[in-house]
């Protein structure tokens, strides 16, 4: 693919044409008013300057990205040549199927057409088009240029090569493609919300708090704003044409709100227009803290999302995996409904949605089918199936998908590669794939030394927080978890090498320091950035960074969360070594060491080494002698003096 056309220059249509012109795509923009084309390349030009500003982009690649973009004002033109065709129309039924059907027409045969509709099912979309295998939906979030999310809609005639084809576009373009495998109103995250909306609705229309109340609940539960200057911001139109649609798609029960359509009579559509819940005039409202309300529940907002949530897998949908990095990157959670659901119970769950069912006399609030037969967690885990009617999306496609981690045995060496770029960030299921790593070749005779490092420029930045946790006991297990498993790799019998490179913070630094020797790169940035968020680091890294450079460094480091480069590190005695290419010299190191250094006098060298940092002199005294006394009956001992007095390289076999 090379040519995309994108028809609609409004507030998607443009930064959907700049996603895909800064990732190399020739892009033609459209729209019916030559105004429209103007302004949206104008919002395009500004978009760009700001990363320039930023330094994200130089001026030439900023002209070379402006270069690429056509402005047209006929369909027919736009799409003469398009590999790609994608509409950002208005969210009007008819005229997105006029706008496709009258882009399919003029557009090559095999073009993919795709619509970035929100909410409106994409066989509906697509009863005028020719040829229907070849449309399905392609819905950005807003701003287009930052937002990862891209749910890729399949209709129900939608062929699996325009499926890949787009996913494997998207994934070019630094986007995370997740693949809705049935074609149902909202999609994942759309669907999810207009839970939420109907909620908070409910709540105005039932004066249960002020907006102002809810929203300092909401800063209080760490959310950057609150729902109702969500809505404000998001336009009170907009969330009440998406209820209505629900409503005529979905259940009724989605058009009994009354608040939202008083505003759009009395046009206080929020932001755009400077009042809705707020006024706007003076710039972004200001919301008192201290008047957040105890009279919203926030189990009855999780409730519902679950509830959609497992609705959503039991129509075949999307999986438990998949509506959860879709609602994490579309509305920019730290963890999304399944996450949550795993911490809670079921009964938790099915009284809060039978309590709000009666309450608001909503049976779109009753338990989903899973949850009223007490198998939330089945649901949750991925063990309840899907209608029959879904079709299979192909194995695609989530960047974030897959093994978190990449084992690879290079003769004795075992390569572990962190992989969830850009960043590589722990997340729970990337702690338990490394836990089972290490249990796997703890006892391996083959394996003798291990090396880490993270997928592309960086090692990581640290543990994602991408499981609710909803206090602090269980807070403390999740720190015993991580504890835990960076101990059982500094005991590993094997010799650890960590290869820094790029961002290595906070738990990645506390991976790093488990690791028995660590090389980096010459841009590796080092630090525990917790005491900045309110918390310390708490899976080792007081005690592991302490017995590594001394109480008074650490102490300093941990309090003023600064981020040191590679030469301090090396300076501070955190590294051994600064190298080049880390990637390559850390294996070459790790060969190195596995054929000169003998396998059982390495794990008991290691183990006296951090035992020395740990108890009393005396104590690590006595453990090396008796260690001594171990090696002094090994084969390995008889060979090493051997391979000396003969003059050759040792054969060491782990005996």
């Amino acid at each position: 693919m090379k040519n995309v056309t994108v028809i609609g220059a409004g507030e998607m249509g443009h930064g959907i044409a700049e996603v895909f012109a800064i990732g190399g795509y020739n892009v033609n923009l459209m729209d019916v008013d030559a105004g429209a084309v103007e302004k949206g390349l104008s919002r395009i030009r500004e978009s760009l300057d700001r990363l320039v500003r930023k330094g994200s982009m130089h001026e030439g690649e900023m002209k070379s990205v402006l270069d690429r973009i056509h402005p047209f004002t006929d369909i027919a033109e736009s799409v003469h040549s398009a590999d790609m065709v994608i509409e950002a129309v208005p969210e009007i039924p008819k005229l997105k199927r006029e706008v496709l059907e009258k882009a399919a027409a003029s557009a090559p045969k095999n073009a993919i057409i795709g619509s970035n509709t929100s909410n409106i099912r994409i066989g509906d979309l697509a009863k005028g088009v020719s040829n229907p295998s070849r449309v399905l939906g392609m819905h950005f979030f807003n701003p287009a240029v930052v937002m990862k999310l891209v749910e890729i809609v399949r209709g129900a005639e939608t062929g699996d090569e325009a499926v890949e084809a787009a996913s494997s576009a998207l994934l070019e373009l630094g986007k995370t493609p997740v693949v809705v495998r049935r074609d149902r109103p909202g999609f994942i995250v759309n669907r999810i919300n207009a839970a939420d909306l109907l909620l908070f609705g409910l709540l105005q229309d039932s004066g249960v708090a002020s907006p102002e109340e809810i929203d300092a609940f909401g800063r209080q539960q760490g959310l950057p704003m609150g729902p109702y200057e969500l809505l404000d911001f998001v336009g009170i139109d907009i969330v009440k044409d998406s209820l209505d649609y629900f409503a005529r798609e979905l259940s009724p029960d989605y058009g009994r709100v009354k608040v939202f359509g008083r505003m759009v009579d009395e046009k206080r559509l929020g932001k755009k227009t400077g009042s809705g819940f707020y006024d706007w005039r003076a710039g972004r409202p200001r919301i008192d803290s201290s008047r957040a309300t105890d009279r919203v529940r926030l189990l009855d907002i999780f409730a519902v999302e679950i509830n959609e949530a497992v609705k959503l897998i039991e129509e075949g949908v999307a999986s438990p995996d998949e509506i959860d990095t879709a609602v994490r990157l579309g509305m920019n959670r730290p963890f999304g409904p399944i996450s949550v659901a795993k911490s809670l119970t079921n009964r938790e769950v099915k009284e809060a949605l039978e309590r709000l069912a009666a309450e608001y006399s909503m049976p779109i609030f009753a338990p989903a089918r899973s949850i009223a037969e007490g198998r939330l967690r089945e649901a949750a885990d991925g063990r309840v199936t899907g209608e029959k009617e879904a079709k299979e999306a192909p194995a695609a496609k989530v960047k974030e998908g897959g093994a978190a981690l990449l084992v690879e045995e290079d003769g004795s060496i075992l390569h572990i590669t962190l992989n969830r770029p850009k960043y590589n960030m722990i997340s729970p299921g990337l702690l338990s794939e490394l836990d089972a790593v290490i249990e796997h070749y703890w006892d391996s005779k083959d394996i003798r030394v291990v090396v880490i490092t993270g997928a592309g420029e960086n090692f990581s930045s640290g543990a994602e927080m991408t499981t609710f946790i909803p206090g602090g006991p269980e807070f403390i297990e999740y720190a015993r978890r991580g504890e835990r498993t960076l101990r059982k790799l500094s005991e590993m019998p094997k010799i650890t090498i960590a290869a820094l490179k790029g961002y290595v913070l906070g738990g990645a630094l506390e991976l790093a320091l488990s690791c028995d020797i660590r090389l980096s790169s010459e841009n590796a940035v080092l630090a525990f950035p917790e005491v900045t968020r309110g918390l310390i680091p708490a899976w080792g890294g007081t005690q592991l960074l302490t017995r590594a450079i001394g109480g008074s460094r650490a102490l300093a480091l941990i309090l003023t969360a600064e981020r040191i480069d590679a030469a301090a590190a090396l300076d501070y005695g955190i590294t051994y070594r600064i190298v080049k290419d880390v990637d390559r010299e850390a294996m070459g190191f790790a060969r190195e060491l596995a054929a000169n250094a003998a396998p059982v006098a390495s794990t008991l060298a290691k183990r006296l080494v951090r035992k020395a940092a740990e108890g009393s002199s005396d104590i690590g005294l006595e453990m090396e002698a008796f260690a001594a006394g171990v090696l002094y009956g090994t084969e390995d001992l008889r060979e090493g003096i051997g391979a000396f007095l003969q003059k050759r390289k040792a054969e060491f076999k782990g005996k």
